[in-house]
């Protein structure tokens, strides 16, 4: 429980240096509706410390633990077993107090993380290079989009239907304020990606194609023939994966002709978390590196010779000028991008096969079951861990009666898209290593009885 010490006095006086009458004035671009027009309800008024953690924790005991239950859910968030020595090694001092390092004396052992980060995330997005991480999936592929305005000196960005609402909303948001034009469009519930309707809408004002891959159905797209038409007017293709096991699996983003590939890394050594701290991905390639947000550690040889690591490119806007500034939004939790590296570290290549083998066959066998259920039918021909199903009715309260049954069974496109239409009835499962053949028969059973 966080204690407040400010009084009304010093309230008052920090406003009055900002220069605005009210709290209020500082939440002008916040939707009403998403602004409160009272107390939460629910709560006491006022009440003593120990009431209220009381009373916090009864809340908190209502949520259904994801460890605790047959877990179904992904759109973006993937629940993956993390192994123990992940937490123990960014819990060392030198490591854990770093957290976001970007004075130019960092530690060595901090530099050559960032360094092997880096490797990493180049060789899994098959890029040329990458950056020291940013703060998440949804702003890294806003940067990606900056960027590409940046190189192309265009402000058009066509995103594909495919991408998740949660990150075109972000794109949304930030282009107001920069002028870009977003050309986005809705999924549909069918096999089919929009690959021909975006190679239809590439001409010469496009700045980028935006594509999610998997998207956010499951599908998984051949990305070549999208990428040589948007070269062909100019334009660069961006990739972004919100699930980075799968590219144990499937073919690299870069290895299709993508420039720039981003994505959430979450799934690696971070965990899941409500809303974050999470760690943004981002590469592209070599000819473009100049115009990437963010910061790049480098490797060199000191004045005896030796192997050191030094910060080779800082674009942000804390080392110069804010209008040289590739970025202003291109921090990061050292911390997670830490966790990423030894986690694939402690896979290797080999593992990391595996791990995603692992995960597509036990997605399979998912899918296999409940396509067996009266009424319900799988929408992917291609997938990786992620699938969507139609149900022969709404999903979203099918959603909240199998949690009822103790099961947390996906997430409904109703939920993703408030006014879903023909997609109401679809429902995102995902199945990772975590999920067992009992859990799989759980859900089927508990569908079956729902949908009867």
């Amino acid at each position: 429980m966080r204690y407040l010490p400010l009084t009304p006095q010093d309230r008052q006086h920090m406003l009055s240096a900002v220069g605005v009458q009210s709290i209020d004035d500082l939440f002008v671009d916040v939707p009403a509706e998403a602004q409160l027009d009272g107390p939460v309800k629910g709560l006491p008024g006022h009440a003593s410390e120990m009431a209220v953690e009381r009373h916090f924790s009864q809340l908190a005991r209502q949520n259904m633990v994801a460890s605790d239950h047959p877990f179904f859910l992904g759109a973006g968030a993937y629940k993956h077993h993390v192994p123990a020595s992940v937490d123990h090694l960014i819990q060392r001092g030198e490591f854990l107090t770093a957290y976001t390092p970007y004075q130019p004396e960092i530690a060595q052992g901090t530099l050559q993380m960032l360094f092997e980060f880096q490797t990493q995330v180049a060789r899994l997005f098959g890029c040329d290079v990458a950056n020291a991480s940013m703060y998440d999936g949804s702003t890294a592929c806003w940067e990606a989009i900056s960027m590409a305005g940046r190189v192309t000196k265009r402000k058009k960005a066509i995103l594909s239907g495919g991408l998740h609402p949660h990150y075109v909303s972000v794109a949304k948001t930030m282009a107001r304020f920069t002028g870009d034009q977003l050309e986005t469009s809705r999924p549909s519930l069918s096999a089919q990606t929009d690959a021909a309707k975006l190679l239809a809408a590439i001409d010469g004002d496009t700045s980028c194609v935006v594509v999610q891959y998997p998207d956010i159905l499951g599908r998984v797209d051949d990305l070549s023939v999208l990428a040589a038409r948007a070269h062909e007017v100019g334009a660069l293709l961006i990739a972004v994966v919100t699930e980075p096991v799968a590219l144990g699996a499937i073919r690299a983003p870069g290895d299709m002709g993508a420039d720039i590939v981003v994505g959430e890394g979450q799934s690696l050594g971070v965990g899941l978390q409500f809303g974050g701290p999470y760690v943004g991905l981002f590469a592209c390639q070599e000819k473009f590196v100049r115009q990437m947000p963010g910061r790049l550690c480098g490797e060199t040889v000191d004045a005896e010779g030796k192997r050191g690591f030094v910060l080779t490119l800082s674009t942000r806007e804390q080392h110069i000028r804010r209008e040289k500034a590739t970025s202003n939004i291109c921090t990061n939790a050292g911390l997670c991008a830490l966790a990423f590296s030894i986690h694939m570290t402690l896979l290797g290549e080999r593992g990391l096969r595996d791990l995603a083998a692992l995960n597509h066959a036990r997605a399979v066998q998912a899918a296999e079951r409940l396509a067996q259920i009266p009424g319900v039918a799988l929408v992917n021909q291609s997938f990786f861990n992620e699938f969507t199903v139609a149900l022969p009715k709404e999903a979203r309260p099918v959603v909240q009666a199998l949690a009822e049954r103790g099961v947390l069974g996906g997430v409904s496109l109703g939920r993703l898209y408030p006014d879903a239409g023909d997609l109401a009835n679809g429902l995102i499962v995902a199945v990772t290593e975590i999920v067992s053949e009992e859990d799989i028969e759980a859900l089927a059973t508990a569908l079956e009885e729902v949908l009867a």
